[in-house]
């Protein structure tokens, strides 16, 4: 079972998406910044980290940087979330060292077939 970090400082969120993914079968565990989910991500290794962006303290471009420049978090992908749709928001998501980008509100079925892409890019399944 895949194991996937959402990093949201917005209660209903992380409980929102918290709920989708585990009814797809993935072992959720949830941070509500950035540095909550800097530590998990070091202890508790996750396949997945779910990003939001808008975080108070460390943005998630900040927070990406930091997991993408650590050699023991590195090749975990991270899915940008964001409301911002832009086409700079996107770029600013890569350029940070996000794997993949969502828009908020989230579209699940969209999301869980970019989680799917990415993990079965690294073999892991739910």
């Amino acid at each position: 079972m895949a194991k996937i970090l959402v990093v949201d400082d917005t209660e209903n969120n992380r409980i929102l998406i918290t709920r989708q993914l585990q009814r797809r079968g993935y072992q959720v565990l949830t941070a509500n910044d950035a540095f909550a989910g800097l530590a998990l991500a070091k202890t508790k290794e996750p396949d997945l980290i779910l990003m939001d962006i808008g975080l108070p303290g460390m943005d998630g471009y900040d927070a990406t940087r930091q997991l993408k420049g650590n050699s023991g978090t590195r090749t975990i992908p991270v899915i940008a979330l964001t409301a911002h749709a832009l086409p700079s928001d996107q770029d600013a998501s890569v350029a940070a060292g996000c794997d993949d980008y969502e828009i908020k509100p989230i579209d699940f079925p969209r999301l869980c077939k970019k989680i799917d892409g990415l993990l079965a890019s690294t073999h892991l399944a739910p």
